[in-house]
């Protein structure tokens, strides 16, 4: 799973990276052509079942949807893993000891170890929104506000 990880995150890059969605948008470059080029890009990284995952994705079309089957692979992958990703989003850094804290509570009332991403957004004025999968917990500022507007209105 993990050599399938690697891959499909040198893939989403790859794919994602402008000139190369140009290349991959262009009905004039030949199939053949694109999978030598992304291929080749690749290097030892890619094994043969990746070539043949390729040629399907090319063959048909689907090229594009790379870092959406990446992501869908990432989640099953940490689901077989017991993982949880989780998404937090302050308005400032938060401290290591704040960070933990997230983890520890998260986990706990996921009932599973999480891989905690930290996003910076001020929009949300201050607080926390936390996001894993269809739980969202808003803690912000901004969300507090929004919650008093509908009140009051």
């Amino acid at each position: 799973m993990e050599r399938w990880s690697e891959m499909l995150r040198l893939f989403r890059a790859v794919v994602s990276d402008p000139a190369m969605a140009e290349i991959i948008a262009n009905p004039r470059v030949e199939r053949t052509k694109l999978i030598e080029l992304i291929s080749n890009i690749g290097g030892k990284t890619f094994a043969k079942t990746t070539h043949n995952f390729l040629k399907v994705l090319v063959y048909h079309g689907r090229l594009t949807l790379v870092p959406e089957i990446a992501e869908l692979f990432e989640e099953q992958r940490r689901d077989e893993e017991g993982k949880a990703r989780v998404e937090v989003v302050s308005a400032f850094k938060l401290s290591p000891t704040h960070a933990d804290a997230i983890a520890q509570a998260m986990t706990k009332r996921l009932d599973r170890e999480v891989d905690l991403t930290i996003r910076i957004d001020k929009s949300i004025i201050g607080g926390v929104i936390v996001r894993a999968g269809d739980l969202v917990i808003d803690a912000s500022l901004r969300g507090r506000l929004q919650q008093l507007a509908q009140e009051l209105s």
